[in-house]
């Protein structure tokens, strides 16, 4: 409990239902100490944080009578309450591709990606767009993401537009790409440093909004290009970095000609400055352990992409080894390539990615994937993935029997952990009951 005492006159929230949220990586044993769970539970939110959460009947006698009656009440009794979702990967101007037929990766780019990114040119399309993902985001309980747009400057203005019209805590940033890839989505490096250093101008800070830089991946971007990003990257201490890495064999001989002289293909991202905390590499599937164990050395992060890794065929990360090698890692759809945007279908995915190296992903660890770790992995902690005390008070709220196969499955269960994983698995969008963005609802189900 925070030391001041609040008043009637601040904007008061009060949540009932089954609370957890995680203090650590519980790891592969599953550790008690990781989180908190109240069964009978309360989050009391002032002003859009998180003030206090614990058992209701401690939350409710704290609570001053003329508080109490000023609060707004939610009562989600026997449903679970998590810190929002976070999706650590995910291109936004790809939605409309979702599902498409799909062969490897670098053949997705060039028949999916490209020609879905070069219709933002028109602004409409992304601000169309834009609306469309972070209201079907919120719907699937994903309260906060790392964002790839397109190289067109204005397609990070319509994105970061729609997330501050919700109050989102979001990160976004202009596809850099200065060759090996069409006319049309080419910008050059003092063009890209240009549109970038504009947009973190009119949007880092703004809010609860951050810019991140975003070259596309190694092959698309000349050594020019990844010089002058890592020159900015390494400017301004508060920016964040989100890139692709080591998704695909063919992709990695790729780099391997174009970069002949770098030694792996982290090499290239760690010689021109691209590597350190609050950046973040999509995939990372085929690393060695030496790469895994510098990237944590270097407050590097991962995004374990499991249903886009297996639908382009690529492979599965090995979470275990990564995480035990001190690497972050976060959660991500990877939209398009992804095949939705729930990350509680993607969490199901990344369980039989982890028995592909027989290390299985419990439940318990699994939502701590899909919250603070993700939160970790961006450098958000500080603000979001849990409910302690001074978050802002970002949640999704779950129902455990959304569907008669869950619900004929948690009349079997007995434990906490038995109901996480069956949620894992068995769940879906389905689920969310609703999403509240610092304590004010953002989605609610319809029943």
């Amino acid at each position: 409990m925070t030391q001041h005492q609040p008043t009637p006159a601040q904007a008061h929230v009060l949540v009932r239902g089954q609370i957890l949220h995680y203090l650590a990586d519980p790891g592969p044993g599953d550790d008690p100490s990781a989180w908190e769970f109240f069964d009978d539970g309360a989050l009391w939110i002032v002003d859009g944080r998180i003030h206090a959460a614990g058992p209701w009947s401690a939350i409710n006698a704290n609570m001053p009578p003329d508080v109490r009656r000023a609060a707004v009440f939610h009562d989600h009794r026997d449903r679970l309450v998590l810190p929002g979702l976070v999706d650590t990967h995910i291109h936004y101007p790809q939605a409309g591709v979702i599902g498409s037929f799909g062969r490897q990766l670098l053949d997705w780019l060039n028949d999916y990606t490209f020609p879905a990114e070069a219709r933002f040119a028109t602004y409409s399309v992304a601000e169309r767009t834009a609306e469309f993902v972070v209201e079907r985001l919120l719907a699937h309980g994903t309260t906060t993401a790392s964002v790839f747009a397109t190289v067109h400057a204005h397609s990070v203005d319509a994105f970061f537009e729609a997330a501050a019209a919700r109050k989102l805590r979001m990160l976004c940033g202009k596809v850099l790409m200065d060759r090996n890839c069409p006319n049309d989505l080419r910008d050059n490096a003092v063009s890209g440093r240009a549109d970038s250093q504009a947009l973190i101008e009119r949007w880092h800070g703004r809010e609860r909004l951050r810019y991140t830089l975003t070259p596309r991946f190694a092959p698309t971007s000349t050594p020019e290009q990844l010089q002058s990003v890592g020159e900015l990257f390494g400017s301004q201490p508060d920016l964040h970095l989100q890139t692709h890495l080591a998704e695909n064999p063919a992709e990695i001989a790729w780099v391997r000609e174009l970069f002949p002289e770098r030694s792996s293909y982290l090499d290239v991202y760690a010689h021109y400055g691209l590597i350190g905390p609050r950046s973040i590499y999509g995939h990372c599937i085929h690393l060695s352990p030496a790469e895994r164990r510098e990237m944590a050395a270097a407050g590097a992060a991962a995004a374990f992409c499991p249903t886009s890794n297996f639908f382009l065929g690529s492979g599965a990360f090995d979470y275990a080894a990564s995480a035990a090698a001190g690497l972050r890692v976060g959660l991500a759809t990877d939209v398009g390539g992804g095949t939705g945007f729930s990350l509680i279908r993607t969490l199901g995915q990344a369980y039989e990615a982890s028995q592909i190296h027989a290390t299985p992903l419990s439940g318990m660890r699994g939502w701590y994937l899909a919250t603070l770790g993700g939160a970790r992995a961006l450098y958000l902690d500080e603000h979001i993935g849990s409910f302690q005390p001074g978050r802002e008070a970002d949640f999704v709220v779950l129902d455990w029997t959304a569907t008669p196969e869950l619900a004929w499955r948690m009349d079997n269960t007995r434990t906490l952990d038995e109901r996480l994983f069956a949620l894992m698995i068995l769940g879906d969008e389905r689920c969310v009951v609703a999403t509240h963005v610092l304590g004010e609802a953002a989605f609610t189900r319809r029943a």
